[in-house]
């Protein structure tokens, strides 16, 4: 489809971090409530850094979920709008090997990219430190909040959004497998079954120098 016409909602984030998985579990909970049509691409961006730079550069229109450290109490929702949105990304950098989203902004923009509107649905992480954790309480329960957001602004772009009956997400890449949301948390061990806030081999090793 002709790129002018399309709509990219976008959750970013990293599952295996606790709240830093906010914004795939997001876009997830968006894509099993809502379709959209053919004119809006839902996705799972995860951690793909500059991978997801074609996807940005043709869309007019681009609607961001994602963890973002504000310095506010956990679970503050903040809408940023337009050109103040690069400065608020990310919670911290997706990977020691991976460019932050900024970054792709940034170069979407340098290659001649003009979007009509961008959004960034952010919301103040709690834990972003527990490997193999999920989203906490108090930023799980923004989750209804955050989806109504996009819906409206997908109101406000012309787009008709028609709510599903339930289920798993439908679009290809968002589910359901061993990584949606319930099949990983009820999957998952317990923090008293696993460490989880590192390897505990390694930091034994550490521990005995």
């Amino acid at each position: 489809m002709d790129s002018a016409n399309q709509i990219l909602v976008l959750g970013i984030g990293n599952l295996l971090w606790a709240d830093e998985g906010f914004g795939v579990r997001a876009v997830e909970e968006f894509d099993r409530r809502y379709a959209c049509g053919d004119g809006v691409t839902v996705m799972d961006g995860g951690t793909q850094g500059m991978y997801l730079l074609p996807h940005i550069q043709d869309c007019r229109a681009l609607i961001i979920f994602d963890a973002i450290d504000y310095g506010l109490d956990p679970g503050t929702v903040r809408l940023i709008e337009d050109k103040d949105v690069p400065a608020f990304m990310s919670a911290k950098k997706m990977s020691l090997h991976q460019t932050g989203f900024q970054e792709v902004l940034a170069s979407a923009l340098l290659l001649g990219w003009e979007p009509e509107r961008v959004v960034l649905i952010g919301v103040q992480p709690e834990e972003i430190e527990d490997y193999g954790g999920s989203l906490r309480p108090v930023v799980a329960a923004t989750l209804d909040r955050v989806i109504a957001i996009a819906v409206a602004e997908l109101t406000r772009l012309g787009v008709k959004v028609a709510p599903r009956d339930g289920g798993a997400p439908v679009t290809p890449g968002l589910g359901p497998d061993p990584l949606h949301r319930q099949a990983y948390e009820e999957g998952r061990p317990s923090e008293t079954e696993a460490y989880r806030k590192g390897d505990i081999r390694v930091l034994a090793l550490r521990g005995a120098e």
